[in-house]
């Protein structure tokens, strides 16, 4: 599949998505938990987010939670809410809102037309769930840095969305998780794997 066709493609899974799902609110959700299965986040803590009433969160939480989508911790004075992993779903959920948040176009554009690449992860916002338009990818190894800026340049235009890209070595990867160890971050790829496919992207802590 080549990149026009798959920007297509992934626009018509936009649209059908939003379709599907009428309320603006779930839709946020949705993709806020199922891009990365590991984040948790708390109602004020949405509702800040996303700019809308405690109330309107709530109750879109609420049905989430009673279709089994999402679980509810209590932790201290706080109720968390991440996404149910038993799910039968779960897959089909993450794929398309992958697909929905350009990070398949990522995979695509970037990681598999890179060579030496030792690993690659999803950092920041997108790390979290949150479609703020600028994508962090935090890639390892002895990475030819024009063809990284070509590459990035030409996925933007697909995605439509902005690529930033930190690169670092084995030993600075080891610094970089000590220091921001509670950090989210998305496992795309790393050596030893076969290079990623859609469904291929692991959550990690």
């Amino acid at each position: 599949m080549n990149r026009e066709t798959a920007h297509k493609r992934n626009g018509i899974l936009s649209d059908l998505f939003t379709g599907l799902i009428t309320s603006k609110t779930r839709i946020k959700l949705l993709l806020r938990f199922f891009l990365n299965v590991g984040t948790k986040a708390y109602l004020r803590e949405l509702s800040r987010e996303f700019h809308i009433s405690s109330n309107a969160v709530r109750e879109e939480l609420n049905q989430l939670t009673n279709a089994k989508l999402l679980n509810s911790n209590r932790e201290g004075r706080q109720i968390y809410y991440e996404a149910n992993r038993k799910h039968p779903l779960l897959p089909e959920l993450t794929s398309m809102v992958r697909k929905v948040m350009g990070i398949d176009g990522v995979i695509d554009g970037i990681v598999n037309r890179l060579g030496a690449i030792e690993g690659a992860y999803l950092i920041g916002d997108y790390a979290e769930g949150k479609d703020t338009g600028v994508i962090d990818l935090l890639l390892v190894g002895n990475i030819d840095r024009y063809h990284l800026e070509d590459l990035s340049r030409k996925t933007e235009r697909y995605i439509n969305r902005k690529i930033r890209c930190l690169v670092l070595n084995q030993d600075e990867l080891k610094d970089f998780f000590h220091n921001f160890e509670r950090q989210p971050k998305l496992l795309l790829w790393q050596t030893g794997d076969e290079k990623p496919q859609a469904d291929d992207t692991h959550a990690i802590s």
